[in-house]
C-alpha cells in the first residue's frame, strides 16, 4: 500500500494506492505541465521513489513476503494479511521486518517485564508441537504414511505430558 500526500492546494490531499495504481499516478504527475518545483513529493520510508527503485522495492517486498517460518509454515505475506503470527519462532524468523513494527507499537524492542520460570519450558514444547503438526501435514500430503504414523505417535507423547 502506498500513501501519497499531495501538498499543492490549501489542504493536503491524501491518496492511497496499490503498487500498480501508484505507478500510474506518479507517471501522470510527471507527464503533466506542472513545473518540477511544484511536483508531487513521493516519500516511502523516508526516501524518494523513482521508477527503477520502485521495481527494485517491489522485488524486495515480494522476496520478504515469500519468507516462510520453518516451524509453523506461515509466510510473511500471511502475517501481513492476517495480522497474526503462527508461532513463537516467527519473532526470530521475521525479526528484521517485525522490529520496526514492535518499536512503533510498544515504543521499545526489548521486554522489560517479569517472565515466569516455567514459560521457557512451555514455549519450547509448544514450538516443537507446532513443528510436529506441520511435519504431519506434509507427510500426509506426500502420502508418506509410515512417517506420518511416527509423527502422530510423537504428537501423542507431547500431548500426554
Amino acid at each position: 500500500m502506498f500513501h501519497i500526500t499531495e501538498l499543492t492546494g490549501d489542504k493536503p490531499v491524501e491518496h492511497h494506492f496499490c503498487e500498480q495504481h501508484a505507478r500510474e499516478y506518479l507517471n501522470e504527475s510527471q507527464n503533466s505541465d506542472i513545473p518540477p518545483s511544484d511536483e508531487l513529493a513521493t516519500v516511502l520510508a523516508g526516501s524518494q521513489l523513482k521508477k527503477n527503485s520502485m521495481t527494485k522495492l517491489a522485488a524486495e517486498l515480494q522476496a520478504i513476503d515469500q519468507q516462510v517460518c520453518p516451524v509453523c509454515g506461515i509466510s510473511f505475506y500471511d502475517f501481513r494479511n492476517r495480522g497474526r503470527l503462527g508461532c513463537a519462532n516467527d519473532y526470530d524468523c521475521f525479526a528484521k521486518q517485525l522490529e520496526p513494527l514492535i518499536a512503533n507499537i510498544h515504543g521499545a524492542t526489548t521486554h522489560v517485564g517479569k517472565i515466569p520460570i516455567e514459560s521457557n519450558l512451555q514455549l519450547d514444547s509448544s514450538t516443537q508441537l507446532i513443528k510436529l503438526r506441520r511435519d504431519l501435514d506434509i507427510a500426509i500430503s506426500e502420502e508418506n504414511y509410515e512417517q506420518a504414523s511416527k509423527i502422530r505417535d510423537e504428537i501423542k507423547k507431547f500431548e500426554n505430558l
